[in-house]
């Protein structure tokens, strides 16, 4: 079991909309500077590659909501999303400005250049090439954990039922 493509884009927007409310609360402006180094460290790591999806995958999920609920109009749905798609491409740079903001605000000007040259170093060269491979075999391990432990919990359940002279299916 893993998790799709759209559930991931989802679950990055709803992270960043956390990340973005609770930053822009609770932080200090950011200097220009802290925001030009917060944005060479993202861009060094691919950070901002990541969200890239984004715009896409909201899009994407309203227009299959849409189709779901009118089927009838899924050609002219798909030609307005399709639309959208060409028209709020450029939005991606808004949530990358978002995104270096909230990077500043969490660093300091000398946590981030720190950062960009541990990331030009061969060790931080390699997290950045093998953090995809980990990330994935992690969440393939949490996935295989989660059966597991999900069947262990619907024995448990059951074996405390029975208990109970109930006779779970």
């Amino acid at each position: 079991m893993s998790f799709p493509l759209s559930i991931r884009t989802l679950c990055a927007a709803a992270v960043v909309g956390f990340a973005l409310a609770g930053a822009a609360s609770a932080q200090p402006q950011p200097t220009p500077t802290a925001l030009l180094l917060a944005k060479e460290l993202m861009e060094i790591k691919g950070a901002l590659k990541l969200f890239d999806p984004v715009v896409n995958g909201v899009i994407e999920s309203h227009r299959r909501l849409l189709v779901q609920t009118n089927p009838n109009m899924t050609r002219d749905i798909d030609a307005a999303a399709a639309q959208l798609r060409n028209e709020f491409a450029p939005r991606r740079v808004e949530l990358q400005q978002e995104l270096v903001r909230v990077y500043a605000q969490s660093f300091t000007e000398q946590e981030l250049k720190d950062a960009i040259a541990f990331y030009k170093t061969p060790l931080g060269k390699k997290l950045i090439a093998e953090e995809p491979n980990v990330a994935e075999a992690s969440m393939k391990k949490a996935d295989e954990w989660a059966g597991k432990f999900a069947e262990e919990v619907v024995n448990r359940i059951r074996a405390e039922l029975r208990k109970k002279g109930l006779n779970p299916i």
